[in-house]
């Protein structure tokens, strides 16, 4: 199943950074999508793809004691280990390279879900490892939610194309003219 995981999640992802340009732009379809190209953007799209991989392990998995324990970890660990590989390899090299950035999005997506399947085979956690594993896994997704809506102002949210956040920080690039 964690193979199976990791397809969907990337392709979901995949997809996720470019829905919002073929969705022409769409406000709502932007809150899980790629609006710029920012390290934040590049975060919420395997969020995204993450949560809606939810939809499926939930009925698979959500019974399990663990589940949000496990959901919320694979979470955070998206949140953390994107960042600190991109801007890691961009210290020793000095530079951007594109397959890299690639390659990173699949390695953390790969390392999520190995975390969250390690986590789901442990014993059960108690009542109170549930209930705030729960609480925690929502505040992620609320937090998720309200940065892409009023994301901050910091070198994770700056589209290093614009020098913009969020929406505003979206490249429109003009349609050349059909001849």
């Amino acid at each position: 199943m964690v193979i199976l995981s990791i397809i969907i999640i990337s392709v979901i992802g995949t997809i996720a950074h470019f829905i919002y340009e073929i969705s022409q732009h769409n406000k709502i379809v932007g809150l899980f999508g790629a609006v710029n190209e920012s390290t934040w953007e590049h975060i919420k799209i395997a969020l995204t793809a993450t949560i809606l991989w939810s939809l499926i392990d939930g009925f698979m998995y959500g019974s399990n004691a663990n589940y949000f324990l496990a959901k919320l970890l694979s979470l955070l660990l998206i949140i953390f280990l994107m960042p600190t590989l991109f801007y890691g390899y961009q210290l020793i090299f000095k530079k951007d390279f594109a397959i890299i950035n690639i390659l990173i999005f699949y390695i953390v997506i790969i390392c999520s879900q190995l975390l969250f399947y390690h986590f789901i085979a442990l014993s059960p956690i108690n009542f109170i490892g549930k209930y705030l594993s729960c609480l925690g896994t929502f505040i992620v997704f609320g937090c998720y939610m309200t940065l892409t809506l009023m994301p901050l102002k910091n070198f994770l949210f700056k589209d290093p194309l614009t020098n913009q956040y969020g929406f505003a920080g979206h490249l429109d690039k003009p349609t050349p003219p059909k001849k």
